[in-house]
């Protein structure tokens, strides 16, 4: 990934707070029959190992699981805001025209060896705190109680749980550091104005 200087993210906590707040993780690895990618929710711990661990299940018919033996190189991707910018909202366009659209985003590159949990207990486990973390503002937060345990018990029984120990993670922010003051928050009124109010925050405060 390419990373200007201005644009990157060296510290831990930051890139951890993408990976939490957008879990949902594009998994790329490479096989005998070439480079494929799987769209997965992870479960984060930084406290594991010197980079921290992921965790997830894929579908039991996934041949994910299968061609991925213990210690095979991963990257996971996860893409925080992001959102299209026109020039037209930076106040300096309407002075010099000298501005062009560009794409603003925050993006964390997780690199990893995955190992396969083909492991009951493991994956209850698993299921249980992604329930519970995902549902936690829900009014009537649902749990794996609320179904009857034979039916769970085949749920259970059709996935498969996969760990991913950290290697490096790598992140950049493309908040428009690289603009004028009152243009990165003209952009980001704009955006707020529009709904975006994610990536509107992070513009605000790209440091």
């Amino acid at each position: 990934m390419y990373i200007p200087a201005h644009f990157a993210v060296n510290d831990p906590a930051a890139l951890q707070r993408i990976v939490r707040e957008h879990p949902l993780g594009v998994l790329v690895r490479q096989d005998a029959d070439g480079l494929d990618a799987d769209h997965i929710p992870f479960e984060f711990d930084p406290a594991v190992g010197p980079l921290g661990r992921l965790t997830a299940h894929v579908a039991r018919a996934n041949p994910l699981w299968q061609r991925c033996p213990a210690g095979t190189p991963v990257l996971v991707i996860f893409r925080g805001a992001e959102a299209f910018i026109s020039p037209s909202w930076y106040p300096s366009k309407h002075e010099t025209h000298r501005q062009v659209p560009t794409w603003n985003y925050e993006v964390v590159h997780a690199h990893g060896t995955l190992t396969v949990r083909d492991d009951e207990r493991f994956v209850r486990g698993l299921v249980a705190r992604l329930t519970r973390e995902h549902e936690a503002n829900e009014p009537r937060p649902w749990k794996m109680g609320d179904s009857a345990p034979d039916y769970i018990d085949a749920m259970l029984r059709n996935i498969v749980g996969i760990e991913i120990e950290l290697t490096s993670l790598v992140g950049k922010s493309k908040l428009s550091q690289n603009k004028e003051e009152r243009d990165r928050l003209g952009a980001a009124e704009t955006l707020a104005a529009r709904g975006r109010d994610e990536l509107a925050q992070r513009m605000r405060q790209p440091g």
